[in-house]
Formats: structure tokens, C-alpha cells, sequence
């Protein structure tokens, strides 16, 4: 999903959402999630001294690729859980919690670093992203046992969120540096866009082919992924830098500041995202479990792949339902998701893998879409000069989203079958989506919640 967060201007992510023209405001991922549009040639960051080693054109790609391959080692782990509890001895809930430790991570860097690229640049910024990366991967590699994974997963999410909070903003820098005459194009946000969930489909499938047909495939997995940041890291330093240090900053980092009566709108925009966000963390974590337990599926390449279709689903679905106005986008959204989340049900209730498949892809689309509705609701209820810290609070939301409930699931699976389990959880994400698309409708029809033609002023 294209990540917009404090200064790099789409969690997933994972669209067309007005964004400051000032000076570049910084994207989050995972998402997946919203295109911004370029800014003015005016408002473009300084042009960085010369003596690069690539040209602006083939930087751009170079910064494509390794924000994919960043984005897909944060996922890569989803057909490799069974293999972790089998070998750490421990059962669903700690996998959960695993999991969510890379979310710790990733928010701690969406609030305390991802402004960082406007004052130290943006190549200064996503060279850290993939060296911490590398670290989480040796880290993985070397400490082979429980606090070694929750110490690896949590350098994982700070990577993760440096990068996605970076690379959509560079991405636009880059192309408009290279093209300049093409202001407005609509290229660096379907790159990002493609870059950031493409990625994330894609860490299950690589790891999903390693379990499967390659030696120790826990080891062989984060070996393949420090090969190709390793790889990325060279490209990147290739890269020439966007932002001039020699200029001051053009305003001081944003703070978190809604329009007059725009918190219950930010509310429903916050609920959208963690509501979006809670299937694609509940298969990422416990995808494995219920293919094995319930629908006795033993191939981690099925695994893999009912990953690759959940996130390949919501990043298709902005990529082709993007342009749709909010009303309609989220209407065809709050319809999508509860329908794949039911199928889901059925098929654990009514074995049959095939539906399990249409359900998870049906149910990521939807995610998709109501996603990208709440960074649009969240950014049209924020302060011009802080729509950079309403996103981060609103990532941080979301991704708590990815992590608290597939907790409160793998707890619930203490007490109750997993198909019980599992009606439980879609009754009330489809009733908290379907609520919280009410609100941000209703919300939009007044004054409070449409975007104005007011200055970008510091708050």
C-alpha cells in the first residue's frame, strides 16, 4: 500500500490524496497507500549537489527495488511460522506476538524517525533502512531461538518503517529531478504503490519456495533476503541525493492538529485502517496454522501463496479501483470485506482450499480499498501543516491494528474452535468497517471534514 507518513510522501500500505505542496511530507507504508501528487517544480526539495555516480532515471529504479525488497522481508516469515514454533517449541499466541514485534518497531520509527529525511536527506535515511535490515536478517540468522526472533522482528519494523517512510517521497524526488517537463505525473505513485505491496505479496512466495524445496530453509530464507539488501545497499549508495543540507529546513516538523470537528472523522479514518490492516496481519501470523490445522494443507507453498493474494488483491484493487470517489470507494470497500471475511469462515467451516483462496483475495481487496478511503479521510480532516503528524498517528493506528487482534485470535483459540474463532472475528471487523465507513460519510458532508483552500501555515 503507497505510505505516506511524516515526511516521505504509501502502509502494506499499500492513490490520489491531497498532500501539502510546501515541502514534501513523508509517507508510511505499509500501505499501502494513497498516490500523491507531485508537487510544483516550486515546491520541489533543492536540487542536490552533483558528483553522482547514477543518473536521477536509473536511481529512481534502484530505489524502486529496494523498497520491495525491504518491504517483502518484512512478510517473508508467514509461511515460516510452523517451522519456528516446531524449533523454539512454543504455540499460536507467541507466534502472534512475533509477529507483532515487528509492529513495535515499525511505529516507533513511523513517530520518532520518519521526519528525519527532510533534515539529513533522503538517501541518508533508506541507507539505515536496509542496513538495519541486514542486521535483523544475521540476527535471524545467528540467534537461533525465541528472543533472538522478537530481537530480529523488532529491527525488522524499524527498517520497515524508516523505508516506507522515506522511499514513496524519494521516489517522486527522483523522477522529477529526471523528468522535470512530466510535473504531475502519475508514475512515482503506481511505482511506489507497486514497490510497497508488491513486496509484501512477494516475501511470502520467496520464503514459501525456499521451505519447500531448499536446505534449513530458516537460515536459507534470511540468507537469500541479506543477499538482496546487501545488493539494494550498493545500489542505493549510486544514488544521487534529493534534498540540498546546505538549505534550511523550509518548516519545522509537523505536529498533530485536525480541523475544527474533525476528530470523530479521524476516529472512523484510524478504525477504517486498523480494521483494514487486522486481516492481513491475522493471515500473515496465523495463516499457516489454520491451513495446516483445519483445511490439512501441509505445503508452505499454499501458505505463501494465500499471502501473495491477499496483499497482490488490495494492491490490484488500488491500482484499479484507486480513482473511484471516497463515497463510492469505500462503499465498494465496507461490500468487499465482509463478504471475503465470511467466505473465510465458510471454508473453515466447509473445507475446501479453493474457497479458502477466492476469500482471502476477496478480503485483502476490500482491505485494499478501505485502507486508501481512510488516508484520504485522515488527510482531509488535518491541519495543512500537519497532515504529515496526522498520518504517522494514523499508521501507528493502523498498524496497532495488524497486531493487537491477531493476539486477541491466537487467545481466543485457547477457548474455541478455530471456525467459532474465526465467525467471531469477521462479525466484528465487518461491523466495525461497515460502522466506521457510516461515519466518515456522514462526517464528510459538513464543514469540518472537506479540505479547504487554506494556507499551509504552520499550526
Amino acid at each position: 500500500m503507497e505510505n505516506v507518513i511524516h515526511s516521505a510522501r504509501g502502509g502494506v500500505p499499500l492513490p490520489a490524496v491531497p498532500m501539502p505542496l510546501s515541502r514534501p511530507a513523508t509517507d508510511a507504508p505499509g500501505d499501502p497507500t494513497h498516490r500523491i501528487p507531485a508537487p510544483a517544480p516550486a515546491d520541489l526539495p533543492p536540487r542536490a549537489p552533483a558528483g553522482r555516480r547514477a543518473s536521477h532515471a536509473t536511481g529512481f529504479w534502484f530505489v524502486a527495488v529496494a523498497f520491495a525488497v525491504l518491504m517483502a522481508f518484512g512478510t517473508a516469515p508467514t509461511p515460516l511460522w510452523p517451522l519456528y514454533e516446531a524449533r523454539d517449541h512454543f504455540g499460536a499466541t507467541t507466534v502472534t506476538v512475533a509477529y507483532a514485534s515487528m509492529v513495535v518497531g515499525a511505529a516507533a520509527a513511523f513517530l520518532g524517525l520518519g521526519h528525519l529525511s527532510d533534515r539529513f536527506g533522503r538517501r541518508r535515511i533508506i541507507v539505515p533502512a536496509l542496513l538495519v535490515g541486514i542486521v535483523a536478517s544475521v540476527v535471524l540468522i545467528v540467534w537461533q531461538d525465541l528472543p533472538g526472533l522478537i530481537a530480529g522482528r523488532i529491527l525488522n519494523g524499524v527498517g520497515l518503517g524508516l523505508m516506507a517512510s522515506t522511499a514513496t517521497t524519494y521516489l517522486h524526488d527522483l523522477y522529477q529531478e529526471a523528468r522535470p517537463e512530466r510535473t504531475g505525473s502519475a508514475l512515482p505513485g503506481i511505482v511506489a504503490t507497486a514497490a510497497n505491496l508488491g513486496g509484501l505479496a512477494s516475501g511470502p512466495l520467496v520464503a514459501a519456495v525456499a521451505a519447500e524445496w531448499l536446505p534449513t530453509p530458516l537460515i536459507t530464507t534470511q540468507a537469500i533476503f541479506t543477499l538482496a539488501m546487501a545488493v539494494c545497499l550498493t545500489l542505493v549508495l549510486c544514488t544521487p541525493e534529493t534534498v540540498d543540507l546546505e538549505l534550511p529546513a523550509a518548516q519545522p516538523p509537523s505536529r498533530f492538529v485536525l480541523r475544527p470537528g474533525g476528530r470523530r472523522a479521524f476516529g472512523a479514518a484510524g478504525a477504517l485502517g486498523a480494521f483494514a490492516f487486522a486481516i492481513l496481519g491475522l493471515i500473515s501470523s496465523l495463516g499457516a496454522r489454520v491451513l495446516h490445522g483445519t483445511l490439512h494443507t501441509d505445503s508452505h507453498l499454499v501458505v505463501g501463496l494465500a499471502a501473495f493474494l491477499m496483499f497482490g488483491s488490495a494492491a490490484a484493487a488500488q491500482l484499479v479501483l484507486g480513482r473511484l470517489r471516497l463515497p463510492r470507494l469505500l462503499t465498494v470497500g465496507a461490500v468487499a470485506f465482509p463478504v471475503g471475511l465470511v467466505l473465510c469462515a465458510v471454508a473453515l467451516y466447509h473445507p475446501a482450499l479453493w474457497l479458502y483462496l477466492v476469500a482471502v483475495s476477496l478480503s485483502g481487496a476490500g482491505s485494499g480499498l478501505l485502507f486508501k478511503g481512510g488516508v484520504e479521510r485522515a488527510v482531509s480532516v488535518a491541519e495543512p501543516a500537519s497532515r504529515a503528524g496526522v498520518l504517522a498517528v494514523f499508521f501507528v493506528v493502523a498498524y496497532l491494528g495488524m497486531g493487537l487482534p491477531s493476539v486477541l485470535f491466537s487467545i481466543a483459540l485457547r477457548h474455541f474452535a478455530v471456525q467459532t474463532a474465526m465467525i467471531g472475528f469477521a462479525a466484528v471487523l465487518s461491523c466495525g468497517a461497515v460502522v466506521s465507513v457510516a461515519v466518515a460519510l456522514r462526517d464528510r458532508q459538513g464543514g469540518p471534514g472537506k479540505s479547504s483552500a487554506r494556507s499551509d501555515r504552520p499550526s
